[in-house]
């Protein structure tokens, strides 16, 4: 006898619909399951004829063959298990597929052998596929993955084993439809960390403020123990919380690649890969693509610590995602774009020891060495980093001061959401500066005959590229933003030229230096 049952996959962070066809007939006792299945769901065998005799259910000795429609895309993961069974069960049992009408159901859920059904990853975008198509099904999902089933608004119950699943279907039992969690969008300025902690640095910290007003990436170069890595972990309490579409695309990403145990990513993202990372690693990929550090990264921060010690293959392959935000993944078999739209947190030391250009500390690298650790970093690579600053070694007097600092993470938060609040305003939905586009700059960025000659003698003189002077003038609009000011000033200028100084220092004397 023939069954079907309908189901859902995903593809990235894409949800389709997937029938699930079984047939039970007569013949040689096998399992085969067909329709370009992977390894987990070919593993389902075992795991549902278990699951269907713990059940109490009765699996007649014949030849059993699962199709999964549409044969022309891979099926991943382990959420097949709960349509497979339930299809097989149908196919068995004739007298019991005729009373019951699922044809506005979905399933999905893995099996364990006892026929536990168990959380699976993936839900958020199979679901939200069913809510853009507007179709009116409910949803069987396991239990764990309701938190992800209320953010898509879809029509859910849940079920822990197979056999309550049946009775449900049967009209025996109800199943339960649990309340939703009242979950709080808090400002990451409340953590444990704070902007104060930082001794010294209001050079470093005000570029910080501007990165985080206007989702400009940064580079911070400077010796080690000068407090680089304790500002850049700490650009996220000044950031705004992310908005209600920012959860929901955040969340798919993470529910896709199995990291967000059901639960919602409310806060910004903080990811810091170790420099031994992979270029595969880093933008996403493998025999199934999954998505990299830059996705997990998305709408929030991604921070390279040791930047220099990456290998050139994952430095060079931030490019592209640096500037459209999102990343297609490519191998032979598929081809999966995710989005990572990341505000690039880097740091490095001027040198491999860390200490050339030190006002106190002598330089022990030769010439060579540092030539080759500075080649890490290309310039296409440096011409996307919006904000390059030099931070100094800090003095005793600075370490010393026990005052109150206005630069707690909480003041400058204020001054971050007010920037932002304008830039809403100005794009009518939630952006940043740093996405603006060309014919966007020439619209909001009006300067006047002073600033206009700054950026000419930057352009001409000092040997800017476009990028670098679209980038500048992203910044003086960030600034002017923090200031409350309509349009772009010459000292607004001036002060967005300063953080583009290494452009001119490393192309004329190859030089970090501190000034």
């Amino acid at each position: 006898m023939l069954s079907k049952v309908v189901s859902l996959g995903f593809k990235g962070i894409d949800g389709f619909f997937v029938n699930v066809e079984a047939d039970v007939s007569n013949g040689l006792p096998s399992f085969n399951i067909v329709g370009l299945p992977d390894t987990n769901v070919k593993e389902s065998r075992d795991r549902v004829l278990s699951a269907i005799k713990n059940s109490g259910f009765n699996l007649p000795s014949k030849k059993i063959v699962v199709n999964l429609s549409p044969s022309d895309i891979k099926k991943t993961g382990t959420h097949y298990d709960l349509p497979i069974a339930l299809a097989i069960i149908l196919a068995s049992d004739s007298a019991m597929a005729d009373n019951i009408n699922i044809s506005d159901k979905l399933f999905i859920g893995e099996l364990a052998l006892d026929g536990t059904i168990k959380p699976v990853v993936g839900v958020l975008p199979m679901l939200i596929s069913v809510k853009e198509k507007d179709e009116d099904k409910t949803v069987i999902i396991p239990l764990g993955n309701e938190k992800e089933a209320f953010l898509s608004g879809v029509n859910f119950y849940t079920v822990n084993n197979l056999k309550n699943l049946v009775y449900y279907l049967k009209g025996e039992i109800s199943l339960s439809r649990p309340e939703p969690d009242n979950f709080k969008k808090e400002n990451p300025a409340k953590e444990h960390l704070d902007l104060s902690d930082v001794k010294g640095q209001n050079f470093a910290k005000r570029a910080i403020e501007i990165a985080a007003a206007g989702f400009h990436n940064i580079i911070m170069i400077g010796p080690p123990g000068s407090g680089k890595s304790m500002l850049s972990k700490r650009i996220s309490t000044i950031m705004p919380p992310m908005n209600d579409s920012e959860i929901l695309e955040t969340t798919k990403i993470y529910s896709v690649a199995g990291l967000n145990r059901g639960e919602l990513i409310t806060q910004r993202p903080f990811r810091e890969p170790h420099h031994t990372i992979s270029d595969v690693a880093l933008i996403g990929g493998g025999t199934n693509p999954k998505p990299g550090e830059i996705s997990l990264a998305h709408n929030g921060i991604l921070f390279l610590d040791e930047f220099p010690e990456f290998s050139r293959a994952a430095i060079e392959a931030l490019r592209e995602p640096m500037e459209s935000g999102k990343i297609t993944v490519s191998r032979v078999r598929d081809s999966v774009c995710y989005p990572a739209k990341f505000l690039l947190v880097a740091s490095a030391n001027p040198c491999p020891c860390g200490y050339f250009g030190h006002p106190v500390k002598n330089c022990l690298c030769t010439p060579i060495q540092i030539k080759k650790y500075r080649a890490k970093l290309s310039g296409p690579i440096m011409d996307r980093i919006d904000i390059h600053i030099e931070v100094v070694p800090v003095k005793f007097n600075e370490w010393s001061d026990n005052k109150s600092s206005d630069k707690t993470s909480s003041a400058v938060y204020e001054r971050v959401e007010r920037a932002i609040s304008i830039q809403f305003k100005r794009f009518e939905r939630f952006r940043f500066n740093s996405s603006m586009s060309s014919s966007e700059i020439k619209k909001y960025c009006k300067t006047d005959s002073e600033s206009y000659s700054m950026i000419e003698k930057a352009m001409d003189k000092m040997g800017y590229s476009a990028r670098s002077v679209d980038k500048i003038m992203k910044i003086a609009r960030t600034i002017a933003d923090l200031e409350g000011s309509e349009n772009i000033k010459k000292e607004h200028m001036a002060e967005a030229l300063h953080y583009r100084t290494l452009d001119k220092n490393i192309a004329i004397d190859g030089s970090f230096g501190y000034d």
